[in-house]
């Protein structure tokens, strides 16, 4: 799961980027407030590859998911954007576990064909 999730904040990272530049051009947003917070969710996307696997990383996820949707009343393109990577998202947080469930299977028939293998021996 990590894998997948990880991989989908580091493309939340670029956008979220992205869509800084495009906020800067709105005459009623100064450049300091555009890049605090694209820079807070920008921080959060990188940091929360790192703790996705611990208690709440999911969840936290899932708010960045909803700021980024919510961006969209900002830079409206990024409702799309915000909706395609809440869809990655899910799909990396429930194709994951599954991945890492077949892992832990496939660990566990290793493990007992290894014991298997070593007592006939």
């Amino acid at each position: 799961m990590r894998t997948l999730c990880a991989s989908t904040l580091i493309g939340e990272f670029f956008v979220i980027g992205f869509a800084g530049l495009v906020a800067m051009k709105d005459p009623d947003l100064s450049m300091s407030t555009v890049w605090t917070v694209c820079g807070v969710a920008m921080l959060l996307s990188v940091l929360l590859c790192g703790v996705i696997t611990r208690p709440g990383g999911v969840q936290l996820g899932w708010a960045l998911q909803i700021a980024l949707i919510a961006s969209g009343f900002v830079v409206p393109v990024m409702f799309f954007m915000g909706a395609v990577f809440a869809a990655l998202w899910w799909a990396s947080v429930h194709f994951g576990r599954q991945i890492d469930l077949a892992k832990a299977r496939f660990a566990a028939m290793a493990e007992e064909q290894a014991e298997a293998g070593g007592n006939t021996a």
